[in-house]
């Protein structure tokens, strides 16, 4: 049984000649322990289905099932107590409460668990130690830098053993060198067993996933299976494209494309699926949004 199984799903914002619609009958299953990518322009509907996912929306229509259970039929109480216990959120901008130190805000999915402060306390502390932050668990937030803000993040959303991460444009407002720090302890999380589900616009960052998902005008019209470590192939051509496109990656030169880049083809050929909703193939999108 999959941990995640969406069925036709949509989501519409708005009403009359204002509706927008965000997803438009999606239909995914995610088994446990697998690391998904997802891709996309902006618009396309990527944070929509993360926000499904984490409960922290309900679709217009369709059903999902969240580890056998499914969720339409449970109270606003029970949908919480779920997402309390199954997920947990990374965000681009951290989220971190800007009057708790570091540990307190680590800590702090804990005390709604009634969990005793003491305990409280080690237990952040001990995360903390997993993500090398441990020696800033007394700073605030204004003194961290913005990878050090986004581990401690991480942290708190592994404080209380989630089956599923799901982590929004995590390396949107970082560096290459912490990106790579970051990506790392998501890599490390996902050997551990647990289920990621990651929204990216670096096609660089599909190396880390084992599944990358392709969405445009709200619907899934790419699933690619991907050995870790290698690029998938249609985030390849994404990335030689913006390669050849961008004049500061011009002036780069070659030297950084052959580090960057194996030179060896994957192998391996990713799944291909139908696009759903309305049917159309991702060529043909693409080719519609250049025009």
């Amino acid at each position: 049984m999959a941990l995640i199984e969406i069925a036709e799903t949509s989501k519409l914002y708005g009403f009359g000649d204002a509706t927008t619609l965000a997803l438009d009958e999606v239909t995914l299953s995610v088994e446990k322990g697998e690391f998904v990518a997802v891709m996309g322009p902006s618009g396309s509907g990527k944070t929509t289905l993360l926000n499904l996912i984490g409960l922290l929306d309900q679709p217009t229509h369709g059903d999902y099932k969240l580890d056998g259970r499914l969720v339409s039929r449970l109270s606003s109480n029970q949908q919480a107590k779920l997402r309390r216990d199954y997920i947990g959120f990374v965000f681009q901008s951290f989220n971190l409460l800007s009057r708790l130190s570091v540990i307190d805000n680590v800590s702090l999915p804990l005390a709604y668990k009634g969990m005793p402060p003491v305990r409280r306390a080690k237990r952040a502390s001990d995360i903390l130690e997993l993500v090398g932050m441990r020696d800033r668990e007394y700073f605030m937030p204004h003194q961290l830098s913005s990878g050090q803000a986004q581990r401690a993040a991480i942290a708190r959303a592994l404080i209380n053993k989630p089956r599923i991460i799901i982590a929004d444009e995590p390396t949107g407002n970082l560096d290459s060198h912490d990106s790579k720090v970051v990506m790392e302890l998501f890599a490390e999380i996902h050997r551990q067993g647990n289920t990621i589900m990651l929204v990216t616009h670096n096609p660089e960052l599909t190396r880390y996933a084992n599944r990358v998902l392709y969405m445009y005008d709200g619907m899934i019209v790419g699933d690619e299976r991907t050995p870790i470590g290698y690029m998938a192939k249609h985030a390849r051509r994404i990335y030689f494209k913006k390669l050849r496109t961008t004049d500061d990656d011009i002036a780069a030169g070659v030297s950084a494309l052959l580090k960057d880049v194996p030179g060896q083809e994957i192998t391996t050929k990713g799944q291909k699926r139908k696009p759903q909703g309305r049917k159309r193939g991702l060529k043909q999108k693409v080719s519609r949004s250049k025009r």
